[in-house]
């Protein structure tokens, strides 16, 4: 999981930091991108993509990446702007604002699958996330944001869909509460064409 960061630091970088997001193919709420800073030579057993992680383990390990890491930020992008802007930018725009809200700068980005539009040299990398235990752990620190967010704030808010046992993801039993009583506020119109007609978005 260091191979990427290794290499980094030979050739003299020493701030890196390791950019993920998550909610990208929700049909709810907000896409979430975390940027993370880890010291050089630093390895936290257990880190790897948040996806293959259990809830209890991706906490436990959002607490120690907190507690060890150099710098660490969130940023979210929210529904109304993914419909105006695409899936694709509004995660890019996520990434973008996650790194410029870092305490410290970093040399170097390395990114899971995507290109940030600032200045610093960066490596888009294909399951960066699986490879990289910066990008493994920014991709934690997202996930578990979010998943806090689904249960503590929006499931409050919108009761009536389940979103804190699905996370805003397109399940069974998401797609169903979707049918009983349309679309929140915050679902992200421009994913539900599958579910209903124009004539039907029109009259939400």
């Amino acid at each position: 999981m260091l191979e990427y960061e290794k290499s980094l630091w030979i050739d003299g970088y020493k701030s890196i930091a390791g950019v993920d997001e998550v909610g990208r193919g929700c049909l709810f709420g907000d896409v979430v991108a975390a940027a993370v800073i880890l010291p050089p030579d630093v390895v936290i057993d257990g880190v790897n993509d948040s996806k293959k992680l259990s809830e209890k383990k991706r906490d436990q390990l959002y607490d120690i990446i907190l507690q060890q890491c150099v710098a660490w930020s969130v940023a979210h992008v929210n529904a109304e702007t993914i419909d105006r802007i695409n899936i694709k930018q509004a995660a890019r725009l996520a990434m973008k604002l996650a790194v410029e809200s870092l305490q410290a700068s970093p040399d170097y980005l390395l990114i899971d699958a995507e290109k940030v539009d600032v200045p610093s040299p960066q490596l888009s990398i294909i399951k960066g996330d699986a490879t990289s235990q910066s990008i493994a752990a920014a991709s934690i620190v997202a996930k578990v944001t979010r998943d806090r967010m689904c249960t503590n704030e929006w499931e409050q808010l919108y009761p009536a869909y389940g979103i804190a046992v699905h996370k805003g993801y397109a399940t069974k039993l998401h797609r169903e509460r979707l049918l009983e009583n349309g679309p929140s506020p915050l679902h992200r119109r421009s994913f539900l064409g599958n579910l209903f007609t124009e004539e039907q978005m029109v009259l939400f």
